[in-house]
This record gives C-alpha cells, structure tokens and sequence, in this order.
C-alpha cells in the first residue's frame, strides 16, 4: 500500500506561497484588520523587554566567539519568552476574552476566504468577515482541546524553570533523565496536534460537530501522522526563521539608533514589528494547515 503522497518540503512551501500571492489582495486586508483591531483592544508589548533581549543576544554572540555553545540554547530561550510576553502583555482578563474570540474570528475568515479561493468563487472580505463565523461555538471547543493537549509541553517549561532554579540541569544523569522526560513529553503533545490542527479546518464544514471532526481527523492521519507531523514541524521551522531573521536585526538596528538619538526613544518599533510579524505567522500556519488538510483530501493513495 502506498502512503501519503505530496509535493516535497520545499514544493509544499511554493504552493502555499503561490496561493497566497493569488489571494494577496484579500489576506492583506484581513490581516491590516487584525492588526488595527489588536492594536487597539490588546495594545502593544513593553519596548523595554527587547532591550533586554538584545543585550542578551549580544553577550550569547561572545560567548559563542568563545566557543561556548550552550550560550546559544539559553539565548534562544530568552528570545522565546521575550517574543511570547510580548504577544500578551499584561492582558486583563476582558483583553484575554477579545485575543481569543479576535483569534478564533481570524481563522474562520482565512480558512473560508481560502476554500472560497480554491472553489473559484468570487472572494471578497466582507464576505469572509460575515460569513466565516458560523462554527465558532464547535471552533472554539476544538481550541480548548488543543490548550488540554499542549499541558505536557507547559509542563516541559515549568520543569525547566524548576530545574533551572534548583541546578538540578548541573548534572549529568540529573539533565539526562529531564532531557528524556520532556523529549517525551513534547513528542506525546505534537502526536496529539497533528490531528487536532486538521479537526479545526475539518470543523468549519456545514454541520459539522467538533467531536466528529476529531474522528474524522484521526481517521485521515492513521498510518500518515508521522509525516504530517514533519509538514508540521516545517510549517514551524519557516516562522521560527522569519521571527529570526526580521526580528533579531531589527532590535539591533533600533536600539542602536535609539542610543545615538535619544528624542526618538518613545517609538513603539519593535511591538509594532512583532503585531505584525504574529498576524504574517498567523496567516501562514491557517494557510499551511488549510492547504495540507486539502492535499490529504484529494490524495488517493491508501495509509501505509
């Protein structure tokens, strides 16, 4: 028996590139509206925590001069905490309900303009932001699954803060046993994800409940979820690299202008850079995950 059958990783990436330049119009807009509507109901992350993070970057870059490549790992966790406070800064608890329900509505939109897309409708955005929201209740309870099933890796980063805090990392068979625990424990959480992120595109057919799209999910990834879960895998290598390679050099850039000219200390740059670069990652996992849930429906060779 054959098994899953698409393009090859980089081909992959070409096609839903090449869908979104077709539909660059409409996503632009829905995503100027993501922007504008974060902006104003979320507000912007601290421009101080970048600071922090640049300097960290650059003490890392020494290090690593040095040969000392562990800098590198502890750097790169920082980054990630940065970036992740950063994207909720200090919501209230109204502001959490607005992110959610603003998420939810951004998917839907970008999930039916993208259908629409493919059918050969006529798409407008109007038609996306009115239209889309119907299975947002069905939506919304898929999303509190996939919260339940990433819990092993929140558990992974408590542990590490824990064991951080404590040294226990210090030891070899200490950091040895964590180090297998928590491969374990991510592992367990994207064997989950892998089905779950095709049950929430499968959720937004007409009449569809959201624990038969669980079903229907599983059923399609039997025998293909490890190669799913590389697409997956891919599919966030590509954001880690753009986050990498816009916002490092960005933080550089600004801080250094700012310290030679103080008077424009006050400008937002780098949480205006991150709303955007969070609205760009949105657009591409939706369209990546849309566009993958298409290729396992139209592929004709059986599970392996």
């Amino acid at each position: 028996m054959r098994s899953l059958q698409l393009p090859g990783y980089w081909a992959f990436t070409g096609q839903v590139l090449s869908v979104l330049r077709d539909s660059r119009k409409q996503v632009l807009l829905l995503g100027l509206l993501y922007v504008l509507v974060s902006g104003v109901f979320l507000g912007l992350g601290s421009q101080e925590s970048f600071t922090t993070l640049r300097e960290t970057l650059s003490e890392a870059g020494a290090y690593i001069t040095d040969g000392d490549w562990s800098a590198m790992g502890e750097a790169s966790l920082l980054a990630l905490s940065t970036v992740a406070g950063s994207l909720s800064p200090s919501l209230t608890e109204a502001q959490q309900v607005y992110a959610i329900i603003l998420g939810l509505l951004m998917w839907l939109a970008l999930v039916w303009l993208l259908r629409q897309k493919r059918a050969g409708g006529s798409v407008r955005v109007r038609d996306a932001l009115y239209n889309a929201g119907a299975p947002i209740i069905p939506t919304t309870l898929l999303f509190v699954v996939l919260l339940l099933q990433l819990l092993p890796i929140a558990l992974v980063a408590i542990g590490y803060s824990a064991a951080q805090a404590t040294g226990l990392l210090a030891g070899g068979v200490e950091a040895m046993l964590f180090w297998a625990a928590a491969t374990g424990l991510a592992a367990l959480s994207l064997y989950w994800l892998s089905s779950t992120a095709l049950a929430l595109v499968i959720v937004t057919l007409p009449g569809m409940y959201p624990m038969r799209a669980l079903r229907i999910a599983g059923d399609m990834v039997v025998g293909r979820r490890l190669r799913i879960l590389y697409r997956v895998l891919w599919m966030l290598l590509g954001v880690v690299v753009m986050w990498a390679a816009v916002l490092i050099p960005i933080i550089m850039l600004d801080t250094g202008l700012k310290d030679i000219w103080p008077v424009i200390a006050w400008l937002p740059t780098i949480p205006v850079v991150v709303l955007v670069l969070s609205c760009l990652s949105f657009i591409w996992v939706a369209s990546y995950v849309y566009l993958l849930y298409r290729g396992i429906v139209d592929d004709d060779a059986k599970p392996a």
